[in-house]
Formats: structure tokens, sequence, C-alpha cells
């Protein structure tokens, strides 16, 4: 029997150095629209995604800004998940982070796979 659910976990690994970053959270915006519960994890470089103004660096037309993407998932109900050894080894802390952001390790991210959560990563 094949597991059904309604979240959504996308894992970003890339930073406001690249376009996928954006995708990512259009992605996720997305699977909002369509009913889903979304969490986001971010590790290795998705973490500046996260840093107060960090996501004022990207924007990828015609996609929306990054902050905007960003904005509207949290507006939304969306989780933002930060690994804390990527957050360490930047020198972040929590107040550092957008408000919202929960650093926490990938136990969060496996409790919600086991659950029957989809994934998908950027």
């Amino acid at each position: 029997m094949q597991s059904q659910s309604d979240k959504l976990i996308v894992l970003v690994t890339k930073g406001i150095e690249s376009e996928l970053s954006s995708v990512a959270f259009t992605i996720a915006n997305g699977g909002i629209t369509a009913g889903l519960k979304v969490s986001v994890f971010l590790t290795s470089t998705g973490i500046d995604l996260v840093r107060k103004n960090g996501q004022r660096m990207t924007h990828v037309p015609p996609l929306d800004p990054l902050s905007t993407l960003i904005e509207n998932f949290q507006q939304r109900g969306g989780s933002i998940w930060a690994c804390p050894p990527c957050v360490a080894s930047r020198g972040y802390t929590q107040e550092d982070l957008l408000d919202g952001v929960v650093i926490v390790g990938a136990s969060a991210m496996h409790a919600e796979i086991r659950e029957g959560a989809a994934t998908l990563s950027f």
C-alpha cells in the first residue's frame, strides 16, 4: 500500500548565488496553493537565504524577488528550518536569521518523511 500525505519537504542547498533558491521557494509556495503543508529545510549555502537581508540580494526575473517569495511562504503558513551546524559554521545565531526561522536538526525533516511527506531537493 502506497503512503499518501499532504506534506512536502523542500530541501534547499543553494544560496543567494543560485537561481535555484528562487525556484525552490516558488515551488514551495505552489505546494501551499495546492493545499500541502510545506516545510523548507535549508543546508549549506541555503542558510544565507534566511540571513536578515541576505534574501534581498537575489531576484531571478520573471519570478518574484526572493525576499517576496520567502515572505509569502511564511505568511501562508510555510515552515522554514535551518540546519544547526550550517548556521554555526557561518557564525550566525538565531538573531541573525529572519523571524520565524527555526534552527532544527534533520530529525524534524525525517519525522515528516516517516509520515509520508514527499521531498524535493534544490
